[in-house]
C-alpha cells in the first residue's frame, strides 16, 4: 500500500494532510523504528521535504512539541508537533 501525502496545497502555499498521512509522513523519518521522532529524525523529515533551516527547526520543534522532555516527540505528542508544523513547516493538518 502506497502512502499518499500532501494530498493538495492550501492557497498560502502550505501542504494539505489529514493527521494520518502526518503520521505516515513521519513514520517514514523513524530510522530506528523505535516510534518515536528524534531531533536528528525531524531534521532529516524538515530537510527532506525541502525546508529551509532544519537544525534550528528541528531543536526549536522539539523543544516546543516534547511535553515530558524526553527529547523525543511520541505518540501522545504528536498534536504538539501538528501546531508546530502548522506554524513554521508549511504544512497544514485537517482532522477528518
Amino acid at each position: 500500500m502506497a502512502i499518499k501525502t500532501y494530498k493538495s496545497i492550501s492557497r498560502d502555499g502550505k501542504r494539505i494532510m489529514t493527521m494520518d498521512e502526518f503520521k505516515q509522513w513521519l513514520k517514514k523519518f523513524d530510522t530506528d523504528n523505535d516510534g518515536r521522532i528524534s531531533k536528528e529524525e525531524l531534521r532529516n523529515a524538515i530537510y527532506e521535504s525541502g525546508g529551509r533551516f532544519a537544525r534550528w527547526k528541528s531543536r526549536r520543534a522539539i523543544k516546543s512539541a516534547d511535553a515530558d522532555g524526553s527529547g523525543f516527540i511520541d505518540e501522545n505528542e504528536i498534536t504538539n508537533l501538528v501546531d508546530f508544523a502548522e506554524k513554521y513547516l508549511a504544512i497544514s493538518v485537517i482532522y477528518i
